[in-house]
């Protein structure tokens, strides 16, 4: 996958403390999706990719820093995603500048990436000390499949590690050894997954294989949990299936992609794993 010679990634970069919309760069996601095997015109899933930035920072009017979280949702339909270096760059262009209150920081930012990802964007600005921060939570929920002790040798993507067996369930497993790198930098991308399924169950030993097998793996996050979405689906044949990835923080920022063989639950609470 190429990218276009505009975007930063990959490259140093002058931070400009002075506000520069011109800063975001977005990505097509088509190129990817087919690589997968997804139609782009009938999805095989529901869901958000939802991001955190930790280092959000601005003058009042009278040149006083505020600081402050955002979280940033979009759905999973837009033609875009926004390279995470560029939205770093773009909120590091807030440090000098100057806006009368949160609600119009919120709309400036909700403005700039609906242009960009051409979807609908929910933009929560939570200043510190005036709203609680996104919970913490130990970890996912279900049960967690890495203390099976398992012989692992392949660190590039291997879907015939998925495999089922004749019992029917519903139930939850994630993962924290999920593991894959940066399609343009190579630079490790650390992440926690979690996997809600019914229908055959999956060989827990496999599936565990299967998320070692991303370690040497090149993409960016929503792509990765897109592949182990769609991977997962056709090996083993859920009738319900959901796809939960939380990333290490870096740079200040999270990305967080979900997907579902559903919508997903408006009242699905957001959580913050300990490496974020």
């Amino acid at each position: 996958m190429q990218l276009d010679i505009d975007s930063e990634l990959g490259k140093k970069s002058a931070y400009d403390a002075n506000y520069n919309a011109d800063k975001l760069f977005p990505i097509p996601r088509l190129e990817k999706r087919l690589e997968i095997g997804i139609d782009p015109n009938q999805l095989p899933f529901y869901g958000f990719d939802s991001w955190n930035h930790y280092e959000v920072s601005w003058l009042n009017p009278k040149g006083k820093p505020i600081v402050a979280v955002a979280e940033i949702t979009y759905d999973c339909a837009s033609p875009n995603i926004i390279e995470s270096k560029s939205l770093k760059l773009y909120f590091n262009s807030f440090n000098n500048t100057v806006f009368n209150n949160i609600s119009e920081v919120e709309e400036v930012i909700k403005r700039d990436l609906e242009a960009r990802l051409d979807v609908q964007v929910s933009v929560n600005v939570l200043q510190l000390g005036k709203k609680m921060p996104i919970p913490l939570d130990y970890s996912f929920s279900g049960e967690s499949i890495d203390d099976l002790d398992v012989t692992c040798d392949t660190y590039t993507v291997d879907a015939r590690f998925l495999q089922v067996e004749s019992t029917l369930v519903e139930e939850t497993l994630y993962s924290d050894l999920l593991k894959s790198n940066c399609l343009v930098t190579f630079q490790p991308d650390w992440g926690s997954v979690q996997i809600h399924y019914q229908g055959p169950k999956i060989n827990r030993e496999g599936l565990l294989k299967y998320l070692v097998s991303f370690r040497n793996h090149n993409e960016f996050h929503e792509q990765c949990i897109e592949r182990i979405f769609v991977d997962i689906l056709r090996q083993c044949k859920p009738t319900v299936l959901t796809v939960y990835g939380r990333y290490t923080r870096r740079g200040g920022l999270d990305i967080n992609p979900y997907r579902s063989t559903h919508k997903p639950d408006q009242q699905l609470k957001p959580i913050r794993l300990p490496r974020q």
